[in-house]
């Protein structure tokens, strides 16, 4: 070996012994964590109902019921014991199953705040099994939490729909507007006009095909359950402005006076009050 290629193999070898030896970069993965929502989760349906069931049996001793419901075939594959089914709009809890058959419980307050209590054997309910993670959701989201029950007061058939017009505790009026959503008996439909106490809707032959509405008439009775978002912004507005000394205050009327004159007064659009020669324009 020549002098040049010792003298350059010994500087390698120094540079080498200096710098050290190369050291490799690890990546370190930390195990993902789980989602409490796949831990906990919570059941939610869509208002598109899937369609009907028939009661089978309804034993009922006052505060407590039994309800056994047929669901259409293969209805039910896959349910497990504890699995939320929406019943006219109502979740229930499954207790039973047996084929194409399932059984719920209804305790003294799901008797009282819906109409699943004037349920016989024969009669005819909407379902829709909970919604799964990645489901469309076409309608809007419904959480099964009856909120009142509402009267078919008025029902008018045409070629292509039906006008249904219900009526219901004035005091949910506030939260049920025109081109809203709504939840009647567990279908989510469109809100049309509204005036204190009642509202309308539109039923295409699609949603009376598929759901009750086919057997629902006049004196009728139906689950309402509000929508969730409006509820939450029209409560949160009337308490901030009640905290803010700006809720409205009802105007007192004489009684004496016709109502026709006091809404005239109430109405009255007051002049502009005149100083210094301005006068008012109006």
């Amino acid at each position: 070996m020549s002098a040049a290629s010792v003298r350059s193999a010994t500087g390698l070898s120094a540079r080498a012994a200096v710098s050290g030896p190369r050291l490799r970069s690890r990546v370190v993965r930390t195990p993902a964590r789980r989602s409490r929502l796949a831990v906990n989760p919570v059941a939610l349906f869509t208002g598109l109902v899937q369609g009907t069931a028939e009661v089978v049996s309804f034993a009922n001793v006052g505060d407590f019921a039994r309800l056994k419901l047929r669901f259409p075939p293969n209805t039910l594959d896959g349910i497990l014991i504890g699995a939320s089914v929406a019943c006219n709009g109502t979740c229930l809890t499954v207790v039973e199953t047996d084929g194409d058959c399932a059984c719920f419980d209804l305790i003294v307050e799901t008797l009282r705040a819906t109409n699943l209590g004037e349920l016989e054997p024969g009669s005819l309910v909407n379902y829709e099994r909970s919604a799964r993670v990645g489901d469309e959701i076409g309608g809007h989201n419904v959480s099964g939490h009856v909120s009142t029950k509402a009267t078919i007061v008025e029902q008018e058939d045409t070629d292509n729909n039906r006008k249904v017009v219900f009526e219901l505790d004035p005091k949910w009026s506030k939260y049920i507007l025109p081109k809203g959503f709504v939840a009647v008996d567990g279908c989510s439909l469109t809100v049309g006009e509204t005036s204190p106490g009642r509202f309308n809707v539109w039923l295409i032959p699609e949603t009376i095909r598929q759901t009750v509405f086919k057997n629902k008439g006049l004196g009728s009775t139906v689950n309402i359950e509000i929508e969730s978002q409006t509820q939450t912004i029209v409560d949160t507005i009337e308490r901030v402005l009640e905290e803010r000394g700006l809720g409205a205050k009802p105007r007192r009327v004489d009684t004496s006076e016709s109502s026709s004159n006091a809404a005239s007064k109430t109405y009255q659009k007051k002049p502009a009050a005149v100083s210094d020669g301005y006068k008012d324009p109006m």
